[in-house]
């Protein structure tokens, strides 16, 4: 049964409410219900109760420095490739991954286009621009959160007469929002939509795309401009006959404005602030344009009036995520409010917490979290790695990005280490794979790169090569991770276009 009203999720097609949240278009006023609603909820949110002596410790800086040099790992790396800059401004990378079937990866531009690389990097075709006029989407890429945010290649991309042949998936924000939204947030907010769309190649080795216009499977009225969608990704360790194959994970984060004011992410109801997962090949959702999977942790009734494409809560912006290849175990990190960055697990069905909890303390509002009782609740699933916003190896803003686990050989010292990093420092930093009951910062580290003998953060590096390119140094990396072939590790940002790749201390690759 869908249940409506201020703050509940409502299927945009659904016509059984006597009240709907209105899709609200620039200079349009909201019924006075709704007016009242949202005027109370701001006012609720804005308020932090006094609490009696003794009662709370709120902090906005609850651990202690990471260490700076101790446990540092460097590592090599080469200038892998470089991708075009936009009217002079470097590309936005968002994701790098391989092509399945071949040894070329792919790697978007926040801005649109979606580019395909040759195994040695050397030639950079542009494969679709998903905001080209043709298509009719206009991708809304205005503010560093919003644009082209994340892309996935069937694991049958390359494999004739096989159902996933030549499906490539993308989840965008888009200025169009004429076609009615398959869910809304409820209450005032209209900021745009995101899309997921489906796009069918006719031959996926062409140099271009050469298929037709895009099928959208769903489609999200975002309420405010801030933390929309995050990763999309199918399980990379899953294989033909198994029940994840196919499979598609959608991090979608839970609408934006700050600590969650319409509390979506604990609203089961809501598709915000959760990590989906469908089958984009399906049909027996609501709209009919995709499928939910029959052992999704909601499909059972579980939990009444959950929706049946959650298959994890809680979560506040689950930029990245990604598979131990040793395990099979999901990691997620999720981007914190103004205290705590978090990476963490993610159990089919686990609850991350968020907004009463941020990372392992209880959220109290936008400067301060209650380190009274960290981890007070055995229902949740609790960060495995945690550094808070004034730890001074950043820059001054913090956002947690990642996630690779690496297994492989190749970079000996970076074996069975969880590789993660900070978004706007472009600090990298490693964990144990194999012991996962830490807490806290004590355990994280550094990863530097080797340069003329020296190390370097990322940062660092992409100011030297600012400096080459003749533009002003970077004030912030935007770092991403991406995977290749075999493991292959890579380094994208934002602010000089150049994709890094790590390597072994020879160099080769």
């Amino acid at each position: 049964m869908t249940l409506c009203g201020p703050g509940r999720i409502v299927s945009g097609r659904s016509d059984n409410c006597a009240i709907r949240p209105v899709r609200r278009r620039p200079g349009e006023e909201l019924p006075f219900n709704e007016v009242s609603i949202v005027k109370l909820r701001r006012l609720l949110a804005a308020c932090v109760l006094p609490l009696a002596p003794g009662a709370a410790q709120t902090t906005n800086n609850p651990y202690p420095p990471i260490q700076a040099t101790e446990g540092v790992i460097r590592v090599d790396y080469v200038e892998f490739a470089t991708i075009p800059d936009i009217d002079g401004v470097a590309a936005r990378m968002m994701l790098l991954l391989p092509e399945p079937g071949s040894r070329n990866v792919f790697v978007n531009d926040m801005r649109g286009p979606l580019y395909r690389i040759s195994a040695d990097g050397r030639t950079v075709t542009q494969y679709l621009n998903i905001d080209d006029p043709v298509w009719g989407m206009d991708v809304q890429s205005s503010g560093r959160e919003r644009g082209f945010q994340s892309f996935a290649l069937h694991p049958q991309f390359n494999e004739r007469n096989s159902p996933g042949f030549g499906k490539l998936y993308t989840w965008s924000d888009v200025t169009d929002r004429a076609p009615t939204p398959d869910f809304t947030p409820g209450g005032e907010g209209d900021s745009h939509d995101t899309v997921l769309l489906e796009w069918t190649a006719r031959n996926p080795a062409a140099a271009t795309y050469d298929g037709g216009k895009p099928r959208a499977l769903l489609r999200l009225q975002q309420p405010f401009g801030n933390h929309n969608g995050g990763e999309i990704a199918f399980n990379p360790l899953a294989r033909p006959g198994q029940s994840d194959f196919g499979m598609l994970y959608i991090g979608n984060a839970d609408g934006g404005s700050g600590g969650d004011p319409m509390n979506m992410a604990q609203n089961m109801e809501s598709p915000f602030g959760k990590i989906l997962r469908i089958d984009p090949l399906g049909s027996n959702s609501a709209n009919g344009q995709y499928g939910l999977p029959a052992d999704n942790p909601f499909m059972t009734g579980r939990r009444a009036g959950a929706r049946g494409e959650i298959y994890a809560s809680g979560v506040r912006n689950p930029q990245r995520f990604g598979w131990d290849p040793a395990t099979g175990r999901l990691y997620v990190a999720d981007i914190g409010q103004n205290i705590v960055e978090e990476l963490s697990a993610v159990p089919k069905g686990g609850n991350l917490g968020w907004n009463v909890w941020e990372g392992s303390f209880r959220f109290v509002s936008r400067s301060a979290v209650d380190t009274t009782s960290p981890r007070a609740d055995r229902d949740m699933t609790w960060p495995i790695a945690e550094y808070d916003h004034s730890d001074p190896v950043l820059t001054g803003r913090a956002a947690v990005t990642g996630v690779v686990v690496y297994r492989g050989t190749v970079i000996p010292q970076l074996r069975n280490r969880i590789l993660f990093g900070d978004n706007p420092s472009g600090e990298v930093f490693h964990i144990s794979a194999d012991d996962t009951s830490a807490r806290g910062q004590d355990h994280v580290r550094r990863v530097l790169l080797n340069s003329n003998g020296a190390a370097r953060t990322l940062l660092q590096l992409i100011r030297e090569k600012n400096a080459r390119q003749g533009k002003q140094p970077a004030t912030r990396a935007d770092l991403r991770f991406g995977s290749g072939p075999d493991g292959q590790v890579f380094l994208l940002n934002k602010a000089d276009g150049v994709v890094r790749q790590l390597v072994p201390p020879n160099g080769s690759r």
